[in-house]
């Protein structure tokens, strides 16, 4: 035996690594056990008197009883939005309504760990997602915007922007606090008011959000939040008083929502469902590319309506993707979403999970072939394990319906035509990615790709000076960057 091959018999490789529990601390939010609606700087009472409580989706633990706001409640907050802009927010030096929001900015960094925790006990979603990316995108639009309130004149040029008043924002429950970031930055920027209304089932980051209003200072109806379900978004969406819409979620509500406002003068953008494909050539960095298929559909469980749900894959590599797929998605870890160490936390809700159990449910009806890595799932709260289907048809439901959920469909294509026919064979339009060495090829297919944001040669990367935003029924108007800025305003032109 030679003198290297003894070295490497004493030297044997692990087969594999476990990983120690990691949990973050809880004790540092400090949750109350009921909460109102805040109108006017105040914490109030509903009007309705209704309270129903908010779930923990990983333990089905109840955290707090919230406030549903009913329609005099609505009235009432949008009255508090109108009166702060008549009186004073829409007229202060820009500079200063730029010094607020470099305030809030710097209180979410500060107190980002309390705002991660919050997040994923009430939504679900890991640790390492909420502190990584949530928390420090949020702040970085409050930041961004900070720096557009006083330069819009520099940002619209020669065409005089003005205020609309007072902005309704209705949020989903994805991604609660960016969303809410999204949303209200951009509009006190433009020097609006804002009444939001977060989703029933993730409401506890808004109402921390109340905290962070406080803290800056800033004038009380500035911002209101009116917790509840549907019921106060349809009363939010048309009352008289409110000047602006901006929603995300659902395109079925997001149609209700523009036949609501049709025939008024209220301004409107959507950001709604999506489909999006993520499409691989033969000469892509195939290692790569199987990360970004993994940070495209299993990022925040597939709770996310840019998710790259269809893979198209050139047909000369489908076999190694698919190994290589494979074999990633059994080292994901599925469990506690205070862990550090999980990569896929629990589904947000029981109505989600059994959405996304009646979709997979019909792949495997319909033909296709299901592949799901061995992993023991929690006894409590909502689980689905990460899952891929195979040998799957264009005109199957799980290739033309969102799951959101943790849930990849893969398709084959031969030439880029073939690819840009299938991946724009879809309603839908918000998002696309595109993974090969050729630059030609990425501008080639972005230009003929239907979608608001396609990403080449990477996944899921947002930026707040980028806009955001879809074609057909994901939605119009685009959120971020000067982009998202414009829905804010009039111009006297």
């Amino acid at each position: 035996m030679t003198e290297i091959e003894k070295r490497q018999d004493r030297s044997p490789v692990p087969s594999a690594f476990d990983y120690a529990p990691a949990p973050e601390s809880r004790d540092i939010v400090a949750l109350e056990d009921r909460y109102g609606l805040f109108i006017g700087g105040e914490w109030v009472e509903p009007k309705s008197g209704e309270y129903q409580p908010t779930i923990s989706p990983a333990t089905e633990e109840t955290l707090a009883e919230v406030a549903y706001g009913g329609s005099e409640d609505v009235g009432l907050a949008v009255e508090s939005a109108r009166e702060a802009f008549d009186n004073g927010w829409s007229d202060i030096a820009p500079s200063e309504r730029a010094k607020y929001l470099y305030r809030i900015a710097r209180i979410l960094q500060e107190r980002s760990r309390e705002f991660a925790v919050l997040e994923s006990l009430d939504g679900g979603k890991p640790i390492r997602e909420s502190r990584d990316v949530d928390l420090p995108l949020s702040a970085a639009h409050f930041f961004y915007y900070a720096g557009w309130a006083d330069k819009l004149e520099y940002a619209f040029p020669n065409r005089k922007p003005q205020p609309l008043g007072v902005a309704g924002q209705i949020i989903p429950w994805n991604f609660p606090l960016l969303m809410l970031s999204w949303k209200i930055a951009p509009a006190l920027a433009a020097g609006n008011t804002v009444v939001l209304k977060p989703a029933e089932s993730t409401p506890l980051s808004a109402l921390l959000f109340c905290d962070v209003v406080h803290q800056a200072e800033l004038p009380p109806g500035v911002v209101n939040i009116v917790t509840g379900d549907g019921r106060a978004g349809a009363e939010l969406v048309q009352h008289a008083g409110v000047d602006k819409v901006a929603f995300t979620g659902s395109t079925e509500v997001g149609k209700e929502i523009q036949r609501t406002v049709a025939g008024t003068d209220k301004k409107l953008t959507l950001e709604l469902g999506g489909k999006a494909a993520n499409i691989i050539f033969d000469d892509a960095p195939l290692d790569q590319a199987v990360e970004g298929i993994i940070n495209g559909i299993y990022f925040n469980q597939g709770h996310v309506c840019c998710a790259g749900s269809r893979l198209f894959v050139q047909e000369s590599v489908y076999d190694e993707v698919i190994a290589k797929l494979k074999r990633r998605m059994g080292t994901l870890r599925v469990g506690d979403p205070l862990d550090k160490n999980t990569d896929v936390g629990a589904i947000n809700s029981r109505e989600q999970l059994e959405r996304i159990q009646e979709l997979v449910a019909s792949g495997a009806e319909e033909g296709a072939e299901i592949y799901q890595p061995p992993c023991r799932l929690p006894e409590k709260g909502w689980w689905f394990p990460p899952t891929v289907f195979t040998n799957v048809a264009q005109s199957y439901r799980i290739a033309q319906e969102e799951i959101f959920g943790p849930v990849l469909s893969v398709l084959t294509f031969r030439t880029p035509d073939e690819a840009v026919e299938k991946a724009n064979n879809t309603p839908y339009g918000l998002s696309a990615g595109v993974w090969t060495e050729k630059g030609s090829r990425i501008l080639s297919l972005a230009q003929r790709l239907r979608a608001g944001v396609i990403w080449a040669n990477t996944y899921n990367r947002f930026d707040p000076a980028s806009p955001f935003g879809g074609y057909k029924e994901s939605g119009f108007g685009r959120e971020g960057g000067l982009h998202g800025l414009a829905p804010y305003l009039e111009f006297d032109e």
